[in-house]
């Protein structure tokens, strides 16, 4: 029924009253959300800006601090006449706690040695800095490995964090005798190929950093022509293949008795690239190798 104007001014403002409400509501919420959203929007951009930022600086910093760890290893591998030796060095993240290094003493004598630092990354490349340091701090002490290995482990076990330890190798060839004379600190054996037999060089000591009254021992192995000597990090042998499995010390003994025949260089390469297509270029640890060739 038609109702008079004072009634419909009486009864009928209440839906529009609440629909305007409704909206002005959803309306205040909506443009409260947005801004809320845009400022939120601009505080994220700024953080990833500055992220990228922080990111850039870091890379550029673990550049210059593989740069610097690469100047500690050997520029050029000194040789000696008969002989012939190689080096590899792989590390898994932009810098690394694996180190080498080959010393000339003299005419006839070279010093190889081969370290492994736990750990990974910034701070194991440190600590192989220190290593360096003391070995080169050592080097008229190299006649005898046992003396540098009871040196640096002496230094080590003053100045390493808790948990930490090296394990060190140091050889010294003298081409004039044809020996080698060595000490392992509880490093990987090397694997000698002599005569076609395979042999490892399996007696040493215990790591450095760990026990500082080890007494270590020098140890000597005659070497003839044709023989191969291999010096390996444990980012070799326990590199991963597709299914988990480790690549071993047997498959580095098997190649090494293979490739006998090969120079050094190239001992040193087919193996890293054996190593590297087996667990797909992704290396958990370091990877460091050394060969030493009679010819």
């Amino acid at each position: 029924m038609p109702h008079s104007l004072g009634h419909m001014i009486a009864t009928g403002w209440k839906l529009p009253i609440l629909v305007i409400v409704v909206f002005g509501v959803m309306n205040f919420l909506y443009e409260k959300t947005k801004g809320r959203l845009e400022r939120r929007n601009v505080e994220l951009q700024s953080m990833v800006q500055a992220g990228a930022a922080r990111m850039e600086i870091q890379n550029e910093e673990l550049q210059r601090a593989r740069d610097i760890q690469e100047s500690l290893l050997p520029k050029e591998i000194p040789q000696l006449p008969g002989f012939e030796v190689a080096s590899a060095w792989q590390p898994a993240r932009a810098v690394g706690g694996d180190y080498f290094d080959v010393l000339k003493l003299g005419e006839s004598r070279l010093a190889l040695c081969i370290a492994d630092v736990s750990g990974k990354g910034v701070p194991a490349a440190l600590l192989m800095a220190n290593v360096q340091a003391s070995l080169r701090a050592s080097v008229r002490d190299l006649d005898s490995p046992a003396r540098v290995c009871s040196i640096i482990n002496g230094m080590l076990c003053e100045s390493i964090a808790a948990g930490k330890f090296v394990s060190f190798f140091c050889g010294v060839l003298d081409a004039t005798s044809h020996t080698f004379r060595y000490c392992n600190a509880g490093h990987p054996y090397p694997i000698l190929v002599s005569s076609g037999a395979l042999r490892t060089l399996d007696r040493g000591g215990a790591v450095l950093g760990v026990f500082p009254a080890w007494t270590y021992e020098d140890l000597c192995a005659d070497l003839s022509s044709g023989d191969r000597l291999l010096l390996f990090t444990d980012g070799i042998t326990e590199a991963e293949g597709p299914h988990g499995e480790e690549f071993g010390a047997e498959k580095v003994a098997a190649f090494a008795k293979v490739h006998a025949a090969n120079s050094a260089a190239s001992m040193n390469q087919q193996l890293l690239a054996q190593v590297t297509e087996f667990c797909g270029g992704q290396f958990q640890d370091d990877a460091t190798l050394l060969v030493l060739a009679v010819k």
